[in-house]
């Protein structure tokens, strides 16, 4: 079971990267207040699992102010780089530690928790990808099965630098 939500981890963090890269590529879509708004869901929600499984509080009034684009960006790829050094750092056995979900009233295991950030961050980028051909743009592939082929690590769209 590890070695899979290990593999599934790394889809995540690069379908995440490539979702990003093709919504910083189309302007139409870096203006689209339901793809923004979709984005940003997607990232908070993964991060909330990710406090609790560490039992650190979320600050949820700061946590909900929507970024802009780029820092929108450091978000998703902090909270991968965390995601992904969790999963590392996970044993078969840990898998079965169970973690507090007070927003459910529930205490789920480890397993469920990653399995619950997966099946969410995948519907939430399905409605992305929707959004970039509804906004004119080629939205990429974004399968695991195709992902699990080369495995390619993710790449994250360049910031611009900032004038100094």
């Amino acid at each position: 079971m590890l070695n899979l939500l290990t593999s599934l981890i790394h889809h995540q963090a690069w379908a995440d990267a490539t979702l990003l890269t093709a919504v910083q590529a189309h302007p139409e879509s870096l203006r689209d207040e339901q793809m923004l708004k979709t984005l940003h869901h997607l990232v908070t929600a993964q991060r909330v699992i990710l406090h609790r499984f560490h039992a650190r509080p979320f600050d949820k009034e700061r946590e909900s102010q929507r970024p802009e684009f780029d820092q929108l960006v450091q978000l998703y790829r902090a909270t991968s780089e965390e995601l992904l050094a969790f999963v590392a750092n996970l044993t078969e056995t840990g898998l079965e530690r169970r973690f507090d979900l007070p927003a459910l009233r529930s205490q789920p295991t480890i397993a469920e928790g990653l399995t619950q950030i997966f099946m969410h961050s995948q519907n939430h980028r399905g409605q992305c990808l929707t959004r970039l051909r509804e906004n004119g743009a080629k939205p990429p592939t974004l399968d695991y099965i195709l992902w699990a082929k080369d495995r390619p690590a993710p790449a994250w769209p360049s910031m611009p630098q900032s004038a100094g």
